[in-house]
């Protein structure tokens, strides 16, 4: 295994672990939200409440950060031209500091007019007066976000990962926390204190990078630099994903503005199989594509294309062959894996029946999703950040269209298939215009991963099916026997992925492997 690789495989360990740390946190916390307070109109309140927040996050925010500021700085640091690199950090920072808190004040004063826009369902069901005093609680939440997600940016570009992600665990850990002690189901409005949670943790999330930030030697100017190449050309790298976070919140708006109009509950259900639709891609595809981003950027800026490609291509692989089988799993044990993580206090049988339909559409998408997270940051690292937004604009239009033909049909199920058609879209075409740029992407090896995962995968899902039909009559459908089905049944079903996987010899089962055998070795 080369240098580059073994780089990879170790940082990709690293942050899958503490994903997967922070994702049991995050789904601790779900479970207690709908223990709580249930399906229900106050849970579509508070799911709701996230919109603007967000927006004003991945507007000033999150675009620069993925698309702008860590090329950017990468390269300064690997031309040896550190101290520029600082000077234009600062700027960046100050300008993004400013901006976001004017946003806030404007976003506290017209709260209720955003949200009666967004969701005028909720005028007649009554959760408007909710969703405006969560939204406003939240909105501190982007500021904290914001240092968090800069300094984040920064470590990285120094191939420093651990305080990012452990400040995602102590974000879910004070959710938790402030939620459990402040919630009473009796009392809707009580929800609110997972949102005071989510601003507190959020704030810890920040804290936690401080001292790596310190170690590095984070050197701070308060200017703002507005004629600095290094400050303009991240400018204009952010612009495009500027517009392509605009055009998606019109895609959100939309999904709230149906999901508001069908029965009360319907948003929730949304979002919690979003929430498991995202599992996946948050713990692996996520991890591999942070991981990778820095050394695609290095190498862009070193103009090493042979190694761009290799890196490129194995990220890619890695994540088909991760979240294939996890796809099919996720359909075939989608009832068993609901009634196990959700199925308690005020959260139904029916509520179940509810949230397994628009899961059953999501899971379709979870590979295409997760290839997504690699491709953009591939054009990213070639410091192109148009391409991918024009592609996604193309996405995001279908979404729409798909939205509106299958509501009718579908419900609440046609808004998530919506996603998925949109999620594959936007991977083919993202992978078609790479090739075009690149010359060649290693294709052949990433259609075979895919082939050959997709057939172990199709066995993996016979063999828990035929278990699960046979077991469940047998033993029940309470939370004890779930438990039992969700668990034999992904254990038999590993067994057989990894049985064919080994038999149709694929390169990716003995990097994993071999990545398992130096973990147990070290320890």
């Amino acid at each position: 295994m080369s240098s580059t690789n073994r780089m990879l495989v170790k940082a990709v360990g690293f942050l899958i672990a503490a994903q997967l740390v922070s994702r049991m946190l995050g789904f601790f916390r779900e479970t207690l939200i709908a223990g709580f307070y249930g399906q229900s109109g106050s849970t579509d309140a508070y799911n709701t409440a996230f919109i603007l927040p967000d927006l004003l996050y991945w507007l000033l925010v999150g675009g620069v950060l993925s698309a702008a500021f860590i090329p950017v700085l990468s390269e300064y640091i690997a031309t040896g031209k550190e101290e520029e690199g600082w000077r234009v950090v600062s700027s960046v920072v100050n300008l993004i500091l400013l901006s976001l808190g004017g946003l806030i004040i404007i976003g506290l004063v017209f709260t209720p007019q955003f949200l009666h826009l967004i969701v005028p369902g909720f005028e007649k069901t009554g959760n408007i007066g909710l969703a405006i005093n969560l939204t406003r609680i939240l909105l501190l939440q982007p500021l904290f976000m914001a240092l968090s997600g800069l300094t984040m940016g920064v470590l990285n570009s120094y191939k420093i990962f651990w305080p990012s992600a452990l400040g995602t665990v102590l974000y879910n850990a004070s959710v938790i926390f402030f939620g459990t002690i402040l919630a009473n189901p009796a009392k809707p409005e009580s929800i609110s204190g997972f949102a005071f949670g989510v601003v507190v943790g959020a704030f810890a999330s920040f804290a936690v990078q401080v001292p790596a930030l310190r170690k590095v030697g984070v050197r701070y100017y308060p200017i703002i630099d507005w004629h600095h190449p290094g400050v303009r050309r991240i400018g204009v790298l952010a612009v495009p994903i500027i517009i392509s976070y605009s055009l998606n919140s019109i895609q959100v708006t939309l999904n709230n503005n149906f999901g508001s109009r069908l029965f009360p509950g319907s948003i929730t259900a949304l979002w919690y199989s979003y929430r498991l639709f995202q599992l996946p891609v948050g713990i692996f595809a996520l991890a591999i594509a942070v991981a990778t981003f820095p050394m695609m950027t290095e190498h862009a800026a070193l103009k090493q294309w042979d190694k761009l490609r290799q890196t490129i291509s194995q990220a890619i692989r890695m994540v088909i062959f991760i979240t294939l089988p996890m796809s099919v799993g996720m359909i075939v044990l989608r009832y068993p894996l609901i009634r196990v993580l959700f199925q308690h206090g005020h959260f139904t049988a029916q509520d179940t029946l509810t949230m397994a339909i628009p899961l059953f559409y999501y899971a379709f998408g979870i590979s295409a999703q997760s290839v997504i997270q690699i491709l953009p940051r591939a054009f990213y690292a070639l410091q192109d950040t148009w391409t991918p937004v024009i592609l996604g604009i193309i996405s995001i239009v279908i979404n729409i269209i798909a939205m509106f033909l299958l509501i009718r049909p579908l419900a609440v199920g046609g808004l998530a298939f919506a996603t998925t058609i949109a999620a594959g879209v936007n991977m083919f075409l993202l992978l078609y215009v790479l090739r075009r740029r690149l010359g060649r992407i290693d294709g052949w090896n990433m259609f075979w991963t895919a082939l050959k995962s997709m057939l172990a995968s199709l066995l993996m899902a016979l063999v828990i099916w035929m278990w699960s039909q046979w077991l469940t009559p047998l033993i029940g459908v309470y939370t004890l026997a779930s438990l039992i089905v969700l668990v034999t049944g992904t254990a038999i079903g590993m067994g057989v992925f990894a049985g064919m996987a080994k038999l149709l010899r694929m390169e990716e089962f003995n990097q994993t492997m071999g990545l398992l055998r130096r973990k147990i070795k070290t320890r």
